[in-house]
């Protein structure tokens, strides 16, 4: 287990050391390419904040609104007979918009039932198998001026359900109910 701890403390210099050693192997200026690296990340940056802002704001209205418990409460009784606790709800809802909002609700739910909990596995599994679909969706196809989405959104819609399901699947079979 120290190996593998050692290992991976120096798998992110190694790999930088990597990649400088074989630009200047290839006679490329590294730190000029560096450069441009950044410039170009930081014009991406600068394209998708309004967007990023837009959608943080729309997550802090639903939860300050109530509309979140509100949807919540009116999900409930189909939550719970799929065996979905309804505590989750605003978890898979909001990570749909945005993964930090989802972050959040997600350590507020740790301090009420604890990551250890059926609550807390099962959030654990359903973050780790859906997308922030709205936010993905907007900033790639904004970079990359894609207007006509196609089947974009009603794939990932189907896609993070699957998550959502496999997340319930998978946390009664590995940790029982």
């Amino acid at each position: 287990m120290r190996v593998i701890n050692m290992i991976s403390d120096l798998m992110i210099p190694l790999i930088f050391v990597g990649i400088i050693t074989y630009g200047l192997a290839k006679r490329v200026n590294v730190f000029e390419s560096f450069l441009e690296g950044v410039m170009d990340g930081f014009q991406v940056v600068v394209k998708i904040l309004p967007t990023f802002l837009g959608l943080v704001v729309a997550v802090g209205i639903l939860r300050a609104s109530g509309a979140l418990e509100l949807i919540t409460m009116v999900l409930s009784p189909f939550s719970e007979w799929v065996h979905f606790p309804p505590s989750l709800i605003p978890i898979a809802l909001t990570k749909f918009v945005s993964s930090s909002a989802a972050t959040g609700l997600i350590l507020d739910l740790f301090k009420v039932f604890g990551p250890d909990s059926l609550e807390g596995r099962m959030t654990s599994i359903m973050i780790g198998s859906t997308e922030t679909i709205l936010y993905t969706m907007s900033v790639y196809f904004m970079v990359i001026k894609v207007k006509d989405t196609r089947y974009t959104l009603s794939g990932a819609i189907v896609s993070n359900l699957a998550g959502i399901a496999a997340s319930v699947v998978l946390t009664y079979i590995l940790f029982g109910a």
